[in-house]
């Protein structure tokens, strides 16, 4: 204050300062020029701002003043109070109409971030700044069609089963491969895990069985070399039954008409489920052995398209998991530094593929009811049975290997968040050529290496960085991308953004799916709207899905399937994944997983058109990464899973009245999904009004938001014990799924195995989702002292 009134005093003995020169804007319908007009405006001294401002003076003027005249002396004494008086009201107007403004910005809109034509995405010193149009337009030139069939049909001809001398090979070709682009680091992982083969000394037999369980007549296993990893080894003798699909409810339909499926051997069809389900479900009901079969009614009918040979079984493991079953939650760096262990998803009970044709002599022998007419088949002259048949004897002589597998990395680095990674891999391994399998992701993989190597060369700077990766294992349970996981799983969910798969990418030609988290659903419709149908000229994909059906998402979006090595990023590490399809109209691939899975079979499926899709399946995941790894705020929608708790939650409604008739109540998880709703909401007004020019702002939103889906990874029980913990995606009792199924026992007769409604459980089961649900709420909402809960 005491500089404050010398400043004040001093000015009362200032000079009349010159003229100065002040700029008007003319009023009226044109813009016109600035008007110029002269003001008698106190010269401030250097005491009171360190910028002297000066207007033009005529030649001359300082020689010579007019003498001053008595009243503008007491002008010249109030000027400063005047000045300051002006000062102080332009600033609070100022202030006042920024905070109007900024405040106006949270009715843009829903999205957090839209990258326009104009966005500017990147710098190149050469040739100047490079926008979403010019990086789309350099994407493409860089992206090459023919190199990918070419890539597709040379890796389906080479051997790759994991672990094997010609596997490692190919692990050396493709790091010498990576070599050549421009890339920040290439390394790779190796991990020993414990894999299971066939025993050439001992196969697995099939046999028809006397009353006493001594093996009859052999029925002959047409591939010795076709099995199910991770089956149980011994014998089982039972009775046959027809189970169809062998899930939950098939089983419960063998119950209701008298069927009693303890004690048999289930002959159940490819498809519906995955064979590790089928087998868990077929152990729960009692049965002893489980036969899977491929039935020509569940692939396609055109005769112009090709189909699988009736003497070839299909492969698949029935570990009902992920990664290496012998060293559960721990990475198998090293077998040996842990105790002996295994997964609970391991059966006990033996099960073995079959071909179509072994499996039409078993029904033929089928006797008791006729089966559903849904259930019925292609394969028996007669209509299915639901059995008992025969009593058949089944052995599986498995045996377990301690196996080295290796996974192949390749980054770019980012250059402003360079510790969050976008990640992007494929399988590449396969039991047969395995060319829709793991051969096309593979190529679409190492093309997108290429195209972004070169786009960093030619000015692209990505943000975050890109860490593309080849996965071993994936045939016995996405083994080489849950050991990864596994073995990094304390900082994953800091670090990485989004995971996309490539694996099953291109399975037909008839419809487009997407296999994904909420989260990415809004940014899937921006980039499918983006992409050029391959299968209708002039369209976009976004506009040839909503061709069949208007409602898109309903028509694209799908769950991540336990089978994906997407599910393990998103329901054991917490990290939002996306796993791109096309696939047949209404039918399954047939080769899928026989050795039936050709270049050839692929293009004649396909009738020339594979180059195609797999150009379109490379754009998607192209530009997916481009946003994902630059858009200066992540392009989530977090406000997604509030409408995913919304549909859960009807569900549940429907259960309302048979617990308050046990004095028992939802309102908990309302009130929780309440809480999530107004902290996303309470984020995005919070984005919307920030400066987007503020990094360390920006960043952390970045963080609250990439870390969204870890939120629902449920904190009250164990990884090692229930590794799968995301309540909506997961398996396990603490799990939306299983609280319904609980529920739903209010309402059954007793059919199903084990107990009945349980309340002890049910409280339980609801207090580990509603505080997984309010924590995620609490996350979002950032610091404790922002958090507003009206639980």
């Amino acid at each position: 204050m005491e500089r404050l009134r010398g400043v004040l005093q001093s000015a009362q003995r200032w000079p009349p300062g010159p003229s100065q020169t002040i700029y008007r804007r003319v009023e009226g319908p044109h813009l016109g020029p600035l008007e110029e007009e002269e003001e008698g405006v106190a010269e401030l001294p250097a005491l009171s701002c360190s910028m002297e401002l000066k207007g033009p003076e005529a030649l001359g003027s300082g020689l010579g003043r007019s003498a001053p005249i008595p009243w503008a002396a007491v002008g010249r004494k109030s000027a400063p109070y005047v000045v300051l008086t002006s000062l102080l009201v332009f600033t609070g107007a100022f202030l006042l109409g920024y905070v109007a403004f900024r405040g106006s910005c949270q009715a843009c809109g829903d999205s957090v971030v839209v990258v326009s034509e104009d966005a500017e995405l990147g710098l190149d010193s050469r040739q100047g700044r490079l926008y979403w149009s010019d990086l789309q337009a350099m994407f493409l030139r860089f992206l090459g069609e023919a190199r990918l069939e070419d890539t597709i049909r040379l890796t389906s001809l080479r051997e790759r089963v994991a672990g094997s001398a010609r596997m490692a090979t190919l692990v050396q070709d493709i790091l010498s491969t990576l070599s050549r682009q421009k890339l920040d680091h290439v390394w790779t992982d190796t991990h020993y895990v414990g894999l299971q083969f066939p025993d050439p000394a001992h196969p697995n037999t099939l046999h028809w069985a006397d009353a006493a369980g001594s093996a009859q007549e052999q029925l002959p296993l047409e591939d010795p070399e076709v099995y199910c990893p991770y089956s149980a080894t011994g014998s089982a003798t039972g009775r046959l039954l027809y189970a169809h699909y062998g899930r939950p409810e098939d089983l419960q339909g063998l119950k209701s008409k008298g069927v009693e499926p303890a004690g048999s051997l289930l002959l159940v069809r490819v498809g519906g489920t995955s064979f590790a389900q089928k087998v868990a479900v077929a152990q729960d009901f009692g049965a002893r052995g489980v036969l899977i079969y491929p039935d020509p009614a569940d692939f396609s009918q055109d005769p112009h398209k090709p189909g699988l040979s009736s003497h070839q079984a299909v492969y698949g493991h029935v570990h009902l998991g992920t990664g290496d079953p012998y060293t559960p939650g721990f990475p198998s760096f090293n077998q040996t530094q842990f105790p002996p262990v295994e997964s609970s998803g391991l059966p006990g009970i033996p099960a073995q593929p079959i071909s179509a044709d072994i499996a039409g002599r078993l029904l033929r022998k089928l006797e008791g009811p006729e089966a559903p007419q849904e259930w019925q088949g292609h394969l028996s002259g007669s209509p299915y049975r639901l059995g008992p048949g025969p009593a058949l004897r089944l052995v599986v002589s498995n045996r377990r290997a301690s196996t080295p597998i290796s996974n192949i990395f390749a980054c770019i680095e980012g250059f402003e968040e360079p510790d969050h990674y976008v990640v992007i891999g494929a399988q590449r391994d396969a039991w047969g050529p395995g060319a829709a399998k793991s051969a096309v992701g593979t190529a679409i993989l190492l093309e997108l290496v290429q195209a972004f190597s070169s786009m960093v060369s030619n000015g692209f700077r990505p943000r975050r960085s890109l860490l593309f990766v080849s996965w071993d294992g994936g045939d016995f349970g996405s083994v080489g991308s849950m050991e990864w996981l596994e073995g990094y799983l304390s900082v994953l969910h800091l670090k990485a953004v989004v995971y996309v798969n490539l694996d099953h990418s291109v399975l037909g030609d008839g419809k487009f799916q997407a296999k994904t988290s909420p989260l990415l659903i809004s940014l899937i419709e921006n980039i499918l709207k983006q992409v050029d149908s391959p299968n209708h000229s002039g369209q976009t994909l976004y506009e040839q899905v909503v061709f069949t059906n208007a409602s898109w998402d309903a028509e694209v979006i799908r769950t991540l399937p336990m089978d994906s090595s997407a599910y393990s990023f998103t329901a054991f590490a917490g990290v939002p994944a996306v796993e791109f399809s096309f696939t047949e109209e209404d039918r399954a691939y047939p080769f899928l997983n026989t050795k039936e899975d050709t270049y050839d079979n692929l293009r004649r499926l396909l009738r020339g058109r594979l180059p195609a899709l797999a150009q379109a399946v490379a754009q998607l995941a192209g530009l997916l990464l481009m946003r994902l790894s630059h858009d200066l705020l992540l392009p989530l929608d977090f406000g997604r899973y509030g409408d995913v708790v919304l549909g859960h939650l009807a569900h549940l409604h429907e259960f309302s009245g048979a617990l308050k008739a046990r004095g028992l109540t939802l309102q908990w998880v309302y009130s929780a999904r309440g809480d999530y709703i107004r902290a996303a909401e309470k984020l995005r007004k919070e984005i919307y009004s920030s400066e987007q020019s503020d990094e360390r702002l920006m960043r952390m939103y970045n963080v609250r938001i990439m870390r969204v889906e870890f939120y629902f990874l449920s904190q009250y029980v164990s990884p090692a014990d229930s590794p799968f913990r995301h309540i909506f995606l997961g398996q396990g009792d603490h799990t939306l799924g299983a609280l319904l199924d609980h529920l739903r026992m209010l309402r059954a007769d007793g059919a199903g195995p084990g107990p009945g409604f349980q309340e002890g459980r049910f409280r339980r089961q609801l207090a580990l989702l509603t505080w997984t649900l309010q924590g995620a709420a609490n996350a979002l909402s950032g610091d404790v002292w922002n958090i507003d809960n009206n639980f």
